[in-house]
């Protein structure tokens, strides 16, 4: 029940000031958060997703030694939203 209804009431003022929170952190742009981190998951190992991004050397990289031996995919896993948004804001 959310604390008796006191989680809930507390979340009805919270979201709305999380929601503004990340279509400020989020920049939109020619780079798509959702291909990009489809090609991550899928593809991550050969570079696609870094190649998307217009990344080629590292995608490169990835693609000739297994997504920098999974450090550089798991490194990507973590900061893929930042570095779209860079991307997209490089771009604009």
């Amino acid at each position: 029940m959310g604390l008796l209804f006191i989680g809930w009431i507390v979340d009805l003022f919270l979201i709305p000031a999380m929601d503004r929170e990340a279509d400020l952190r989020f920049t939109a742009g020619d780079t798509d958060y959702n291909v990009a981190w489809i090609l991550l998951t899928f593809l991550g190992i050969f570079g696609v997703h870094r190649m998307y991004q217009g990344k080629w050397i590292t995608g490169v990289i990835y693609l000739f030694t297994g997504g920098l031996f999974l450090i550089g995919v798991l490194y990507d896993f973590w900061t893929l939203n930042s570095q779209v948004s860079i991307k997209n804001a490089e771009r604009a």
